[in-house]
């Protein structure tokens, strides 16, 4: 069977999770050449005793059963059939999460020591008595002798009036004439004058010491340092000092630099300033990982050539990218990105255009978010205490999902925010573990032990534990009914199913957020379900928010995987600017679009995309003069003139986020920026909606359940007989009606009463009263 798969056929996508690795791969039917096979494969993310890297062991997998061939583990993998293997990996938010990323040192203008400690001065628990502020990334700061500033001043209602002029070259036609003018140079004192990347005039006060700056590179280099951040002030607009210190540091054998400059060049220096110590924190520990996945393979893997099997990953902001774009700071959402990918390109109808919401509940937590025919960027984020700058899709975490402990507290019943996680797990997991959301579904018969992995106990084999679920609830429930008056007491599947409501509002909340806090009717989407423990909660979701349709994709277990196979490769640039946006600079902003987008596609060409297979975002980075709250802006062919009026668009989008305008204000340009995505795929064929219309539908009659089973149902109680149906023994048109449980090898969806479910080529489609 090994000839009859062609070389560089194979597709592989990995995606390393917290718990479990899964693998997407596609390969040519020998038996029909024009079609595809698919192959899903999911293990354990760590199981040192059997693998020692788990998307490796997986892709070997995958190569057994495509080949047919038997593969020793161990073995160095041969490329020659892999079309393209894409990850996207954890490793930089749990070493972000954990505090266990690489030792770095970082080098900041003098007189800036404390810069980033310091902070942007906010307070999110203002009333805390006893704030524990995460300490910084770094370990050591060195202070580097340079210093330049800007000409001029921020408020100046002149401003314009009064700048230095250049001319097309750069040279200085007319000195600053405003305000602290010494009336002798071109500006308020000493230093030479140049024109920085956004256009504004630059002093330099004071240049590095090279001999200087050597010799204290050197001193951190003996104290063991090989990573470090460089923060200058005013870098966004003149680099040059950074790349000065930078490629200092280079020659003396620091393995990893990162210059804020060309991380993302942004005005405000914190931000900009803790992303590159982010970045040196994390890339060293993402390239070890990948250094050490790399060995499970042949050389080809990582040469780089157009024949060679090509290795993309993942990034925030929903794109692939290739090795040498790849970075800590790009990698931090990479694992829920692909989910987003997944629910976002097959649940979307064009013709349609209903936006739609992910749902993604997981083990520990549940990320949601929002799709309206382009993925919401937020271009500033928090994680683990940490405000990075760096363009990252608008995900929304809560602390809710399968593993998050069921407590009674002050009369309240709560659900999270800590979780059982994996080891020892709820307490059905047979380890002794805490009561959990898994444990609440099991008793109300929302999970079935005889169709779930019998992977429990110390031999590994056994089933989940109701009665070690059943045990504790019991006690839980004493304790709860002690604490009421006797015409309050409830029954134990009340009291459980209180619990799975509280989890359920719980989900809703960033649902909430991404929506009605933005302007938008939650009723109007449709909800995309997926995440192991998706399919229990997606109808109750659902009728919570009054959402009518939902869909639960066929790999919805493994969506962000899935993703990947669909993903786009991405490449974008950046580059400050500081214009007001007036009918005279119009022409002169669209010319730098027009040098970003050469190349942007330029780049992209090198990648092996051109012509129709590239599409160009170009977007400019505005605010009204005054505010501090500069909103990216593409426009649309409805904006104004139609001929790209980011004006028309910017007051749109700003009205659109905060309610009014600030008419009177000019608007300025911060920043503009090009987004070239090269297209992976040529059609994912008729959507879900066009199918549902087309296709013949049939009730399914109950005989056809694999069994029945006694589920508790809001409203109705215990159904004593609810059917189980297997997702596999069902047909394409078969309609299922709640109260029922339709159950495949990796998940559990319940059908509420006053649902049905309609099973499509890849979804199940279903509708609510």
């Amino acid at each position: 069977m090994t000839s009859t798969i062609p070389d560089r056929s194979i597709r592989i996508c990995a995606d390393r999770g917290g718990t479990f690795c899964d693998v997407h791969a596609s390969f040519p039917d020998p038996d029909k050449p024009d079609e595809r096979k698919e192959i899903v494969v999911k293990l354990l993310s760590q199981d040192p005793a059997n693998y020692s890297d788990a998307p490796t062991e997986g892709i070997r997998r995958v190569l057994e059963i495509a080949t047919g061939e038997k593969i020793p583990r161990g073995t160095t993998l041969s490329t020659d059939k892999i079309d393209y293997i894409r990850l996207s990996t954890t490793v930089a938010t749990n070493a972000l999460l954990e505090r266990k990323g690489h030792k770095h040192a970082l080098l900041i203008t003098r007189g800036f020591r404390d810069l980033l400690l310091i902070g942007n001065q906010s307070r999110p628990k203002i009333f805390d008595l006893n704030i524990r502020r995460p300490p910084p990334l770094y370990s050591a700061v060195l202070e580097v002798d340079e210093r330049v500033t800007l000409v001029g001043y921020t408020s100046d209602p002149k401003a314009e009036e009064h700048a230095v002029q250049f001319d097309e070259n750069g040279k200085i036609k007319r000195g600053y004439r405003g305000a602290g003018w010494d009336q002798q140079g071109d500006a308020e004192g000493p230093g030479e004058i140049v024109q920085g990347l956004s256009g504004e005039a630059v002093r330099v006060m004071r240049r590095p010491d090279a001999a200087k700056v050597r010799e204290d590179l050197q001193k951190l280099y003996d104290d063991g340092y090989r990573s470090i951040a460089i923060v200058f002030a005013h870098s966004y607009t003149y680099p040059e000092h950074e790349l000065e210190v930078a490629a200092l540091a280079r020659t003396l054998g620091f393995k990893h630099v990162s210059a804020s400059s060309q991380l993302l060049p942004m005005i405000k220096m914190v931000p900009r300033g803790v992303s590159s110590t982010a970045d040196a924190y994390l890339t060293p520990v993402l390239r070890d990982y990948l250094d050490g996945f790399f060995t499970g393979f042949d050389e080809q893997l990582r040469d780089g050539k157009v024949q060679s099997p090509r290795v993309e990953f993942m990034g925030s902001d929903g794109g692939l990218l290739d090795l040498n774009n790849f970075s800590g700071l790009k990698s931090i959402l990479s694992g829920p990105a692909g989910g987003v990918v997944g629910y976002a390109l097959t649940s979307w109808d064009e013709d349609k255009r209903t936006p739609v919401i992910g749902i993604d509940v997981g083990g520990t937590s549940t990320d949601v978010s929002r799709f309206a025919g382009r993925y919401e960027v937020v271009y500033e984020t928090t994680t683990a205490g940490v405000t990075i700058q760096s363009p990252q899709l608008d995900i929304n975490t809560v602390a809710a999902g399968g593993g998050s402990c069921l407590t009674f507290r002050n009369g309240l019943f709560l659900a999270g925010p800590h979780s059982a996680g994996a080891e020892p797990g709820p307490a059905c997991y047979r380890k002794g573990g805490p009561l959990a959301v898994t444990d609440a579904n099991l008793l109300l018969g929302r999970l079935v032990p005889d169709y779930f992995p019998k992977i429990f106990g110390k031999s590994e084999k056994e089933p989940l534990d109701i009665e070690a679920s059943r045990s504790a609830f019991n006690v839980l429930a004493l304790e709860i009914n002690a604490s009421v008056g006797e015409d309050k007491k409830m029954g134990l599947d009340e009291i459980v199913y209180g619990f799975i409501k509280v989890a359920n509002e719980t989900m809703c909340r960033p649902i909430r957020a991404l929506t009605e806090a933005r302007g938008y009717a939650t009723s109007r989407h449709i909800l995309a379900s997926f995440g192991g423990a998706g399919g229990q909660h997606a109808c109750e979701i659902a009728q919570l928010l009054g959402i009518k349709t939902i869909l639960i994709h066929h790999y919805s277990s493994i969506l962000s995987a899935y993703g990947l196979a669909l993903a786009d490769r991405a490449f974008e640039l950046q580059e400050p600017s500081s214009t007001f946006y007036t009918p005279e600079n119009r022409a002169i902003l669209k010319a730098r679009l027009d040098k970003l987008d050469a190349q942007v596609r330029e780049e992209l060409r090198r990648q092996g995309f051109e012509g129709s297979r590239v599409h160009a975002e170009r977007m400019l980075n505005m605010r009204f003069e005054g505010t501090d709250t500069a909103l990216m802006v593409l426009p649309t062919p409805a904006d104004g003139d139609g001929a790209e009026d980011f004006e028309a668009a910017f007051r749109r989008v700003y009205k659109a986020e905060f309610g009014f305008l600030l008419e009177s204000k000019s608007v300025i340009v911060d920043d503009v920026k090009v987004r070239g995505i090269g297209k992976t795929f040529d059609t994912l064929g008729e959507s879900v909606f066009a199918e549902v219309a087309r296709i013949a539908t049939r009730d399914v009659d109950r005989t056809r359940a694999d069994s029945t089973y006694s589920v508790y149902f809001d409203g109705v109680g215990r159904v004593d007989d609810t059917p189980v149906f297997l997702l596999e023994s069902l047909h394409v048109g078969d309609v299922v009606k709640g109260p029922a449980m339709i159950i495949d090898n990796t998940q559990t969806i319940v059908i509420i009463p006053g649902a049905t479910a309609v099973l499509t080529s890849k979804h199940l489609f279903i509708t609510l009263e």
